[in-house]
C-alpha cells in the first residue's frame, strides 16, 4: 500500500470531519477507513494536531523545519571545532 503524507491542513481539516462523525455514532474503525488511514494513525493525528487550527499546524511544521535545520548545522560546527582542536593539539 502506497503512502500518502497530508499536509497539517489536510489532517486538521480530517479531524474535524472525524469528530462529527465520531459524534454522530461512528467507530475510529470506520472513520479511519473513510479517509483511508490506519486507527494508529488517527491517534497519532489527534495527539500531534489535536485542538490546532490549520495557521498553527503550519507553524508547527515551520518550526520544525527549522529546528533540523539548527541541529544539523550545530553538528556540522561540531564537527569543525573538535577537528580545529586536534590539529591545534598536534594529534593530527
Amino acid at each position: 500500500m502506497k503512502s500518502k503524507h497530508h499536509t497539517p491542513e489536510q489532517v486538521i481539516r480530517k479531524l474535524a470531519e472525524g469528530d462529527e462523525m465520531l459524534n454522530k455514532g461512528s467507530t475510529v474503525a470506520e472513520v479511519a477507513r473513510s479517509f483511508g488511514i490506519t486507527e494508529t494513525t488517527w491517534y497519532r493525528w489527534k495527539n500531534t494536531y489535536g485542538g490546532m487550527k490549520a495557521t498553527d499546524a503550519k507553524r508547527l511544521k515551520e518550526l520544525e523545519a527549522e529546528n533540523r535545520r539548527l541541529k544539523t548545522i550545530v553538528a556540522d560546527l561540531t564537527l569543525d571545532n573538535t577537528m580545529l582542536k586536534e590539529i591545534a593539539a598536534g594529534k593530527i
